[in-house]
């Protein structure tokens, strides 16, 4: 958060999509020292393994409205191996904000909560080819390419060339395997298909372990 120009001490809360460790490593650690509540889904809230003292949970209902300040919130769920996974969305001052990573495909209702977003973080995780012949176990390729996986390249490139709303300004395409996928071979498939689509929406990489810019309206 530093890297990318945000104090930690300015956040007022933390959104959790799913119990993953990938996905709340640190969680309880950083809530507690920023005395900063945590809203997770009622059904997902208990696959974690919370310690003594863990930080205040605010519990919601997948699928339900909410309000956190100034910022209208509504999760959606998602297509993914965990207890209870959502997708959130966001909005404030007319813009719309769309998050959807760890989903094994793109239902009509998740294609539904993403229009109209100015800004969407979508998932492109892997490059299928790789996948293949990369270094998981075969049980694990079989996960990750399942209904209730990943995103591949393809899926993703795919939806941007059929349901991409043109009044996105932003793309970010992140949640990028280090070992099945790349950044430059998922930049060339979304570029491709956003040409095709003569779109002049920006497209951003999200690297693995790096931070990207901060965004702003």
């Amino acid at each position: 958060m530093n890297t990318a120009g945000c104090a930690p001490e300015t956040v007022d809360a933390i959104l959790i999509t799913h119990e993953h460790s990938d996905h709340i490593a640190g969680l309880q650690v950083l809530a507690r020292k920023l005395r900063i509540p945590v809203y997770l889904s009622r059904l997902t809230a208990p696959a974690i393994a919370w310690d003594d003292n863990p930080p205040h949970l605010e519990l919601f209902q997948a699928g339900a409205s909410f309000t956190i300040g100034d910022i209208d919130v509504t999760s959606f769920t998602i297509p993914h191996d965990a207890a209870d996974p959502v997708g959130f969305s966001f909005r404030a001052e007319g813009i719309k904000i769309a998050i959807a990573t760890d989903l094994g495909y793109l239902p009509d209702s998740i294609r539904h909560h993403l229009r109209g977003s100015d800004l969407l973080l979508l998932e492109s995780n892997h490059d299928l080819e790789m996948l293949k012949v990369g270094p998981y176990p075969w049980a694990v390729k079989q996960r990750v390419m399942g209904r209730n996986g990943h995103l591949s390249n393809d899926v993703a490139c795919s939806f941007i060339k059929e349901d991409l709303d043109t009044s996105t300004s932003t793309l970010i395409l992140g949640h990028i395997s280090e070992s099945n996928n790349h950044p430059e071979i998922v930049r060339l498939c979304a570029s491709q298909a956003l040409h095709g689509r003569a779109l002049f929406t920006r497209l951003v990489i999200a690297h693995p372990r790096q931070a990207t810019e901060t965004f702003t309206y």
